[in-house]
């Protein structure tokens, strides 16, 4: 995977545009520090930045196809290639690399806009069509690479520009830097944004799963290509003895860990001595028992949150050159700054600097690629929400005038009035009213996040609960939170690419066909993952509790009393800034010092963590205090 960039006017008579393209893909040398390239013809610019895995000597970017009339650059893996290759070469089409994207092209001639129903992969593509003077981009199915784009106005007329970073896009002057507070919004309700927002104002996330096509006469069409459609109650999958769906499971995540190991480089793997991991790991070693892997793991001072004792465990077992690294406060607060200029929107929790810390690790033994755990919990029911699930109450009680009023709002967010997630929205609005500043609140009807769609709520309709969460989880939790802070953006600021099995299309269609009661049978979060991972790995590891993966919050970070955090908290520049309320501010400042105070991270929210790392992206990217 790599880095990519474009501008495309609506007219083909646009003057060239090297230097901005250039501009905009020197601000990805970290995710492609291998090579670069670019295209340009009247009205289209690509730029690329390589990072090489893949057919490393004639694998750069940009590619066309056959008649050179199709050019096109994408940042990403697609696994199918080989299938793919085959498939077109027989229907006349020729290839010049061994490159897995180089079947895009030729699949957008077969197909068109339409042609990632075909791909199994991560990725985000730009194509050029120059019979049409046609742009698309397209973004992988659940999200893991990430695709920004804005329109904007130049001197040759509308254009539009995207940028695998958001970083990237800033590098276009025309491109504006304001904080999109409905964004900001977001991120204190859900785990993270949710695409297509972002906190910047006119910049777009596309979401994933979907195509924007934009034409001469039209600067931009964004439509869904797939989404995570589950069973409804009413159409419920043919009955199947629970060994088949194990065996079908087993069989679907061994092919995705087998496609992710498709490089012409060393794969290494993550461990954080948790069952997910530990799962991928420990199938990479059955598939090529003869390879020595690395594997790398973040251990902490504080005892609580330590989890060395599995991870040895698991290197042991598999055999891998193991790389740990201790992390306590200090560390976190000097790679802060850091985590947030690479995820480019604030933080709800600090353990995003272990991403980043891992990824460094990894770098550091000149590896380029990682197996990640990601998309287990969401899947297999892996946290402690499913259960609960499971003996919630529908009907919120009529005499009740604040169940009331939370079964309403999420009958509005969700489309069902007894689901339960996170948190009461309708209570929590008191928290946000007391954070935010006097001013934000004046326009907060306009700002409330709640108030504009975030899900496709006919997808959470008529479904079983687990697939429900599920979903919601998908759409609030993965892409945007996990994938991007957690995943994509942490791993590449170190140049590395993680890849993630569990979230295969395939290991996706397998788990839609699994009746929600064997996912949790006898109330066990990911009752049937911890079924097959005993086929795998040792009952040490398929034993455990589950162990929330954390790190110190801002209540550890404010007993450091570094100066920087100081200011960045202090009552005169967030009253300056004029975002958030510094009476409250103080007031959490004053709470959270006081000795033996923790927060429990898996239930409350560390509001002040949102105030520092929005502080920092403030400074970091230049963007206005609130007028």
């Amino acid at each position: 995977m790599c880095g990519i960039v474009g501008i495309f006017h609506l007219t083909r008579e646009a003057p060239p545009v090297r230097p901005a393209l250039e501009a905009m893909a020197e601000a990805l040398v970290h995710r492609g520090p291998d090579d670069d390239g670019f295209h340009e013809a009247p009205g289209i610019g690509f730029g690329f930045r390589r990072l090489a895995i893949v057919d490393l000597v004639s694998g750069n970017q940009p590619m066309f196809a056959a008649d050179g009339a199709v050019a096109m650059v994408c940042n990403g893996e697609i696994y199918n290639h080989t299938a793919l290759r085959a498939e077109l070469a027989a229907k006349g089409h020729v290839f010049r690399t061994r490159s897995d994207v180089e079947v895009i092209p030729a699949l957008y001639l077969e197909h068109g806009p339409g042609f990632p129903t075909r791909l199994n992969g991560q990725f985000a593509a730009a194509i050029y069509d120059g019979r049409r003077h046609r742009l698309v981009l397209a973004r992988d199915h659940v999200g893991i690479a990430p695709l920004f784009w804005a329109e904007i106005t130049t001197e040759a007329g509308p254009a539009l520009v995207f940028a695998s970073e958001i970083k990237a896009l800033l590098r276009h002057p025309a491109v504006p830097r304001q904080v999109d507070l409905t964004g900001v919004d977001q991120i204190l309700t859900f785990p993270g944004p949710v695409s297509p927002r972002t906190v910047f104002t006119g910049i777009h996330s596309l979401p994933p799963g979907h195509v924007l096509v934009s034409e001469a006469d039209r600067i931009a069409g964004v439509a869904a290509y797939w989404d995570l459609d589950y069973p409804t109650l009413n159409d419920p999958r043919p009955a199947r003895p629970p060994e088949e769906h194990l065996d079908a499971l087993d069989a679907a995540l061994r092919q995705a860990v087998r496609y992710r190991l498709q490089a012409d480089v060393p794969v290494a793997c993550y461990l954080s001595g948790g069952l997910d991991s530990s799962l991928i790991a420990a199938l990479a070693h059955d598939l090529t028992p003869s390879e020595i892997r690395h594997s790398f793991s973040i251990t902490f001072d504080d005892a609580a949150i330590d989890e060395r004792h599995w991870q040895r465990l698991m290197a042991g077992r598999l055999g891998t050159l193991h790389h740990e690294t201790e992390v306590g406060p200090v560390a976190i607060c000097d790679r802060l700054k850091d985590i947030v200029i690479h995820a480019e929107t604030p933080l709800r929790e600090s353990y995003n600097v272990c991403s980043l810390i891992l990824s460094d690790m990894v770098h550091s033994q000149g590896m380029k690629a990682v197996l990640a755990g990601e998309g287990a919990d969401e899947l297999f029911g892996g946290y402690v929400g499913y259960r609960l699930d499971r003996r919630r109450a529908v009907a919120a009680d009529p005499f009740d005038l604040e169940a009331q009023l939370e079964a309403q709002m999420r009958e509005q967010i969700w489309g069902d009035a007894g689901f339960f997630y996170e948190k009461n929205y309708h209570a929590f609005a008191e928290t946000k009213a007391a954070l935010y500043s006097d001013a934000v609140l004046a326009d907060f009807a306009d700002i409330d996040c709640l108030a504009h769609p975030v899900i496709d709520r006919a997808r959470v309709a008529g479904r079983d609960p687990l697939h429900q969460r599920s979903y919601i989880d998908f759409k609030v939790r993965m892409a945007d939170h996990l994938l991007a802070d957690h995943g994509d953006r942490v791993a590449f600021a170190s140049s590395v690419e993680a890849r993630y099995p569990f979230l295969d299309i395939g290991v996706i269609d397998v788990v839609r066909d699994i009746p929600p009661a064997l996912m949790l049978e006898g109330g066990e979060e990911k009752h049937l993952l911890k079924r097959l991972a005993r086929r795998y790995l040792p009952a040490e590891i398929t034993g455990r509790q589950k162990f929330s993966f954390v790190a110190p919050g801002s209540p550890d970070l404010l007993r450091q009393s570094l100066p920087w955090v100081e200011d960045l908290l202090s009552y005169e520049r967030v009253k300056r800034q004029g975002y958030f309320n510094p009476d409250t501010v103080e007031h959490l400042k004053s709470a959270w010092r006081k000795p033996g105070f923790r927060l429990n991270q898996t239930f409350e929210d560390d509001l002040l963590m949102v105030v520092l790392t929005f502080g920092i992206l403030l400074d970091a990217f230049q963007l206005p205090d609130f007028a």
